[in-house]
């Protein structure tokens, strides 16, 4: 009952250790587009398991003590962007036309989001979700994502602009866009730039979402700051251990902890769950190394089944094989062609797998022609799920 940590997805950890500037750089774009002032918006970039999520969550705490509306999403391959997009923005255009200056310009967005959903034919699952309105015909609605978005949040953004508030959309899991939608949300948020109004995005994705946004537009750049979310620095793996610990009253030793850092390679995620189990094993207010070590079986085995099997359940036979042959090479990137030489094909005859793998998430290509996983230590689970490397597997 009184062990601290927090294994699972999503899941804030007792101690946010490591994170604080990106979350003051986060917090001052809000600050500064709520004063009216140019902000530059942000996606973090990192693998799976570096708690790009709850900074996410996080950010919207804050933007939220600060009076700023979110519009928090995660994409993901089932729905679309407008889909997942619209009944936040009609949320808050709801709650902007309940404010005197704002309400004329909140009631046009509201018929302009009807108008974008027709335009694109979008069904939400209460068709309408209560946009009783009629569209206005002519605006965000002939059909185009990239033409409709940016005029659709440019629209919003004069709302939240008339009622003084600033407006944050926060948007987990950017990897899944589309590179139509991808592009018209760069050109939404270079549209609200150029306008000064006050609309900041906050988002996060998989490594691969570099060269999705530079192949979307290529000011993109310029637009937003990608700062890179990894495993975290030794002291900051440390504090991530012992504080939590120390309020209530434990600690571990320095062995313990030379330990841990060094078989969860200071990942967030992994560190909850070597921690989470070690505290479980222990019959003392000292964890020590023996205990740490004890904890490897049980904290594998509960990553396994938790954190990676899931992942590879999502994929098909011949992506599988293309895995183990990327694990098969070591850890790290590895050379596309090695990986097509280890199946014994060209390397062309494998490429829409490896396409379909990063599009899953799985992989990504940290440089032209070489090929990473997207999730820590996944090379070794690997070969923990399929001991022997084969041409087919079940």
């Amino acid at each position: 009952m009184r062990n601290p940590y927090a294994p699972g997805a999503g899941t804030p950890p007792p101690e946010l250790a490591g994170r604080s500037s990106l979350i003051e750089d986060a917090t001052n774009a809000i600050k500064r587009i709520a004063a009216g002032r140019p902000a530059q918006s942000l996606i973090m970039v990192g693998l799976r398991g570096v708690g790009k999520t709850v900074l996410l969550n996080r950010i919207e705490e804050i933007a939220s003590d600060i009076g700023c509306k979110s519009a928090f999403i995660e994409a993901h391959e089932g729905k679309s962007l407008p889909e997942l997009l619209a009944p936040k923005l009609r949320s808050i255009l709801y709650s902007l036309s309940k404010v005197e200056s704002a309400q004329e310009m909140a009631r046009r967005s509201l018929r302009g989001l009807k108008g974008f959903l027709n335009g694109l034919k979008v069904t939400i699952n209460d068709v309408d979700f209560g946009l009783s309105i009629e569209p206005e015909k002519g605006v965000a609605d002939s059909g185009n994502i990239e033409a409709d978005l940016p005029e659709l949040i440019a629209m919003v953004g004069e709302a939240a602009k008339a009622a003084s508030t600033p407006i944050a959309l926060i948007i987990d899991e950017l990897q899944y866009l589309s590179e139509d939608e991808f592009s018209a949300l760069i050109m939404s948020i270079h549209k609200t730039n150029q306008k000064s109004l006050p609309i900041v995005m906050i988002g996060a994705g998989l490594p691969q979402i570099r060269a999705l946004a530079g192949n979307s537009k290529s000011y993109s750049e310029r637009l937003f700051r990608f700062p890179d979310i990894g495993a975290l620095k030794s002291q900051d793996a440390i504090n991530a251990l012992q504080v939590p610990a120390k309020a209530e009253g434990a600690s571990f030793t320095d062995e313990a902890i030379a330990h841990i850092l060094k078989v969860t390679e200071r990942y967030p995620y992994f560190l909850q769950q070597w921690a989470y189990t070690a505290w479980n094993l222990s019959d003392t207010e000292q964890i020590d190394a023996e205990t740490a070590r004890a904890a490897d079986v049980p904290a594998i085995d509960e990553l396994d089944k938790s954190f990676f099997q899931m992942r590879l359940e999502r994929c098909n036979p011949s992506e599988k094989r293309y895995m183990k042959a990327l694990a098969e090479l070591g850890a790290g990137k590895q050379r596309s062609g090695e990986i097509a030489d280890m199946l014994g094909v060209k390397v062309q005859s494998v490429a829409p797998t490896r396409s379909a793998l990063i599009k899953k998430g799985m992989i990504y290509s940290p440089s032209h022609g070489d090929t990473e996983f997207t999730v820590p230590l996944f090379d070794q689970y690997m070969h923990r799920a399929i001991p022997e490397f084969k041409v087919d597997y079940e």
